[in-house]
């Protein structure tokens, strides 16, 4: 009996579909152990409290609150008496919206270096680089100074940050545009111009700030700080980051497309000109979120895409949520060392600390070729 011959290109599109099926595992399997690592790091930065006895909160009592303020869990556990009501101010209302909002800032800037490293196609590109954060603590720093920080139930800091750091963007954007067309070196550099003459107004600030809880106000935004999050400030970050995620999501093949030059992209079919307006407004609408809440904190959206890029590849519909989860533990880890370590040392410094090194280790790993 004679048996049909094998189809042309059958052998090489079977060994693409397995290839295809070990990288879905494989990526399965790194956002598996990264969500559970995420999930470790915010338990340990709960339950471990700072080192006086005023917060003092044993273990064993942390897990008991939460469990109070799960819908399903709460029925099976015992209410707090009296005398251990301070357990639950301390935990629900300091530490838990604390290391969930280090964990979400931390998604939104590794988010933003995606994006920004991946348009621009240049390894240092990041939400400081380009002038987005510059302008979101500008903004910051002029509600600070001018007074004005409760006003709109609060939410005026946040909200003229966010708008600030916004309004860099287009300005860069603007500079960056010839003939109808952004350059992404143009942009890079554009950004580094705006970006280092919007840092030079913030110091101005700090000596018109003659009040000293001012002047730290302003430092601490400038250093990085989650000292301040609460509940409302999630729920300010919460819809920038699903609508962040979902616009970078969605134009992953394009970014992926967009790295083989733009020519090509467009060739494919790509509007890059309408992209790139996406993945900006995706990328300053993510970072200034958390830097109005945060303040300014370095590396981490510079940092955290390499070390994903070394752990799934370049495709970006892999990257991308690697680094979101790299990007929370990184800074719930860091915010850990803060608090219950270091003295509630501005978790910024943290970062830019750790973040240094390793980004130079990468840096020279990738000029050596040694993996």
């Amino acid at each position: 009996m004679k048996t049909a011959p094998a189809m042309p290109g059958a052998g090489a599109g079977d060994a693409a579909m397995q290839a295809r099926s070990a990288a879905g595992r494989h990526l399965m399997r790194v956002t598996a152990g990264l969500g559970v690592l995420l999930l470790f790091a915010s338990l340990m930065n709960v339950t471990m409290g700072e080192p006086d006895v005023a917060s003092a909160v044993p273990p064993r009592l942390v897990l008991r609150v939460i469990g109070l303020h799960m819908p399903i869990v709460s029925h099976f556990v015992a209410p707090l008496p009296g005398r251990l009501q301070y357990a639950d101010s301390i935990v629900w209302n300091l530490r838990v919206p604390r290391a969930l909002g280090g964990a979400l800032i931390g998604v939104l800037l590794a988010m933003a270096g995606v994006a920004f490293q991946g348009l621009l196609l240049n390894p240092l590109a990041d939400p400081y680089m380009v002038g987005v954060s510059a302008g979101s603590a500008l903004g910051s720093a002029a509600i600070i100074l001018a007074g004005m920080t409760g006003l709109l139930a609060g939410f005026a800091q946040p909200i003229f940050a966010f708008a600030t750091g916004l309004l860099a963007t287009i300005v860069v954007y603007s500079l960056s545009r010839v003939r109808g067309r952004m350059s992404s070196q143009t942009f890079l550099l554009a950004g580094i111009v705006v970006g280092t003459f919007l840092w030079s107004i913030i110091p101005l600030m700090l000596s018109l700030a003659r009040n000293a809880d001012r002047q730290g106000a302003i430092l601490s935004q400038l250093l990085g700080n989650l000292q301040g999050v609460d509940w409302r400030s999630l729920v300010l970050l919460l819809p920038f980051g699903v609508a962040g995620a979902v616009l970078l999501w969605t134009g992953s093949r394009e970014l992926d497309l967009m790295a083989q030059g733009e020519e090509t992209a467009a060739h494919l079919g790509v509007d890059t000109e309408r992209f790139k307006r996406r993945v900006l407004i995706a990328g300053s609408l993510v970072t200034a979120a958390a830097v109005s809440v945060a303040g300014i904190i370095a590396f981490v959206g510079m940092v955290v895409p390499h070390i994903a890029r070394r752990i799934v590849g370049p495709r970006h519909s892999s990257l991308l949520p690697t680094s979101m989860l790299i990007g929370g533990i990184v800074l719930v880890v860091a915010d850990w060392l803060s608090r219950v370590w270091l003295g509630q040392l501005e978790v910024g410094v943290i970062t830019s600390l750790i973040g240094a090194p390793i980004f130079c280790l990468l840096l020279r790993r990738n000029m050596t070729g040694r993996p």
